[in-house]
């Protein structure tokens, strides 16, 4: 276990070591969350690294990571616990089998730790080795707002309830980091126990350091022209403009091919690894393509 960087100097270095080229702003509210215990709420656009600072940060500090992956219904029989029915039925049938069984004795035996399987919620409130983990609630937009209101007590005391078994509070707090794509908003009560950032897309010359520290076998003026383009990409009227994850996803690819500079008809190869939607595709193929490369290719000229 890595002890916390007692500085914001610190946390910056600490997620570089691990890859994640951070802006000031995002290590300042890091080494926040970090230091005063609070969870840390990242909002912005799909694929521009939220998720990944939950990663870096357990790999970093040698914790645990433990994932909740958010959806439309989630409740917490799946967030939480859930009860293992197939062994109680079992336990039942076999106290049956045996005969003159105790129904006040077996119920309370079926509803023990035996029976109980661990959720991500509740296995984040439990002693992990290496000390507290780091508990990710991702994409929490996509859940419904009661799944929020549950939420509430487990951000508040760092505890949840087991009606049967009573309730479960952390020794130490863990680490959370909740992110929202804002697809909806996520209600004041839960945004007020945590710290708030909104991850935006980086700046060219942060965008071309983290592609250098996540692709580094890339040529320097191949670098350059990728993440040009998908600069240049999101100042166009796209339906949903390529996050930092698919920069990386398109230099992979294009080391896969041997590119060593972009070309139309490469470009218009590859679109798919860095646009999502046909329609985004056929606006950029073809002459668009060209014309865009050729403006970026006059930026460059200088470099």
């Amino acid at each position: 276990m890595t002890a916390i960087p007692q500085s914001i100097d610190g946390v910056a270095a600490m997620l570089a070591g691990q890859g994640y080229v951070s802006s000031r702003a995002l290590a300042t509210v890091v080494f926040l969350a970090l230091r005063l215990g609070r969870p840390l709420f990242l909002e912005g656009e799909a694929g521009v690294g939220k998720t990944e600072i939950a990663k870096v940060i357990a790999a970093a500090l040698g914790r645990r990571l433990i994932r909740l992956q958010c959806y439309e219904g989630l409740d917490a029989a799946s967030a939480v616990y859930e009860w293992n029915f197939a062994a109680q039925m079992v336990a039942i049938r076999t106290a049956e089998a045996a005969g003159g069984a105790d129904r006040a004795k077996l119920k309370s035996e079926l509803f023990t730790e035996d029976y109980l399987v661990e959720r991500p919620l509740l296995t984040a409130m439990r002693p992990q080795p290496g000390g507290a983990p780091v508990l990710l609630i991702d994409e929490l937009d996509r859940t419904d707002e009661p799944f929020e209101a549950y939420l509430l007590e487990a951000l508040s005391d760092f505890q949840v309830t087991i009606p049967e078994l009573g309730t479960v509070q952390a020794p130490e707090p863990p680490i959370v980091i909740l992110t929202s794509n804002r697809t909806r908003e996520v209600h004041d009560a839960l945004k007020r126990r945590c710290l708030y950032h909104w991850v935006d897309y980086p700046d060219a010359a942060r965008e071309l350091a983290i592609l250098s520290a996540r692709a580094p076998e890339a040529q320097a003026a191949l670098s350059r022209e990728i993440v040009a383009f998908v600069q240049r990409l999101r100042s166009e009227d796209l339906f949903k403009k390529p996050g930092v994850a698919e920069t990386i996803d398109w230099a992979k690819c294009l080391l896969a091919l041997d590119v060593i500079s972009l070309t139309p008809e490469v470009i218009a190869d590859t679109l798919g690894a860095i646009l999502k939607y046909q329609d985004d595709i056929q606006k950029i193929q073809g002459s668009e393509a060209k014309r865009l490369l050729d403006d970026i290719r006059k930026e460059l000229a200088p470099a």
